[in-house]
């Protein structure tokens, strides 16, 4: 064999490919979800229903449809962006025009086998999309106006739709991405400094506008910032979620109460303790030791995307796995700072963790695509 030949990289082909995963995550990825049956098992009081089960059949085929996705050559999926992007947006008008109320909001598609809220599908797709911009765009236009202007309408369209369901949590965690994302294609810091002073601008307007006809937000939210500021204002009524919250954590001391020994959950005290709140119920039963043993594992996961993203050759590749890593960083980030008081209540789910299908599945298929950047890199 000539030194050429031996040097030559190649890409891995055929069943090989399931040898190069990076399996370092997906054991990463199995013990957070894990983690997630045990607290949905607990909060049911001790029973696989009503939340564990399915959330562990959705896990499987979370982890089918991340190996399918995986094995998927990256080019495919740099090629389909414009398309996934297009189909969210669909569904988003989708869900403005007949979809399905809960809890106050108009968010989800109902299958029939399960609800769909594409919101979730374009924390994906707007990811895959500006990837795919960046990676066609030359390095010398990317920060011209002409050229920022296109990403800017692609990351605010979808959040006008979303912010119309109303979901402000899921709102900001677009434009926080969007923006992580142009931030790391290389566009001028200058953009981002004139959207910080926007932001002022926009939060004062926010307060200015509170009783008028042209209210920016709705009542329940600003409610929200005032227990954020204040939760003692009103403790059985605004306030109460986030008072019960801070009750869970600060009992469960260093190591915790013991698995279903937390009186919070275990006595309906905590409030959605299987979603956005599931997080307090296993701080109160695991204790800090419990919180940040979580909290490492998310990091890992992220050190291993970023770890990805370096070793890949393309500028998509390595692009789209940051800005996945970015989305989960933003997610378990905002989920825990709202349920230690440190940011208003927004409804975001703690990832792999808290009940839920949209976000679990959406979530499986995401890392696919870390995986097929993985795979795909020539070795």
């Amino acid at each position: 064999m000539s030194y050429l030949e031996h040097s030559v990289k190649s890409v891995p082909a055929g069943v090989r490919k399931i040898l190069y995963l990076n399996w370092p995550l997906t054991v990463l990825l199995i013990a957070v979800a894990s983690i997630g049956f045990l607290m949905l098992y607990s909060v049911a009081g001790g029973s696989f229903t009503p939340w564990a089960e399915p959330q562990m059949k959705r896990f499987i085929l979370g982890m089918v449809l991340m190996i399918f996705v995986a094995m998927v050559p990256i080019w495919f999926w740099r090629n389909m962006a414009v398309v996934a992007y297009g189909v969210s947006v669909a569904l988003l008008i989708m869900v403005e025009l007949f979809g399905t109320v809960g809890m106050g909001a108009q968010r989800w598609i109902d299958l029939g086998f399960m609800r769909l809220q594409p919101s979730e599908l374009m924390k994906i797709t707007l990811v895959m999309l500006l990837a795919a911009y960046y990676d066609w765009l030359p390095s010398f236009r990317k920060s011209r106006p002409f050229w920022v202007l296109i990403p800017v309408i692609v990351i605010l369209f979808p959040t006008f739709l979303v912010l119309r369901q109303p979901d402000l949590g899921t709102a900001i965690l677009l434009l926080a991405a969007g923006g992580g994302l142009m931030f790391v294609a290389g566009v001028h810091w200058a953009y981002f400094a004139a959207v910080v002073a926007s932001s002022i601008g926009l939060i004062t307007a926010v307060f200015k506008s509170r009783g008028t006809d042209w209210q920016l937000l709705a009542n329940y939210q600003f409610r929200r910032i005032d227990t954020f500021i204040d939760p003692s204002t009103d403790p059985l009524g605004a306030g109460y979620h986030i008072t019960q919250s801070k009750i869970a954590l600060g009992s469960g001391g260093w190591t915790g109460r013991g698995f279903m020994q937390g009186t919070q959950s275990r006595l309906n005290f905590l409030p959605e303790k299987h979603t956005d709140f599931i997080f307090t119920t296993l701080a109160e039963e695991f204790g800090f030791v419990g919180g940040i043993s979580l909290l490492v594992l998310y990091l890992l996961i992220i050190v291993f995307c970023v770890y990805t993203a370096l070793s890949t050759k393309d500028r998509f590749s390595s692009l789209l796995t940051l800005g996945i890593a970015l989305n989960f960083f933003l997610f378990f980030a905002v989920n825990m700072s709202m349920v230690m008081g440190l940011a208003p209540v927004v409804g975001v789910p703690l990832p792999m963790v808290s009940y839920g299908g949209s976000a679990m599945l959406v979530l499986m298929i995401a890392f696919g695509l870390v995986q097929s950047a993985h795979v795909h890199r020539p070795r």
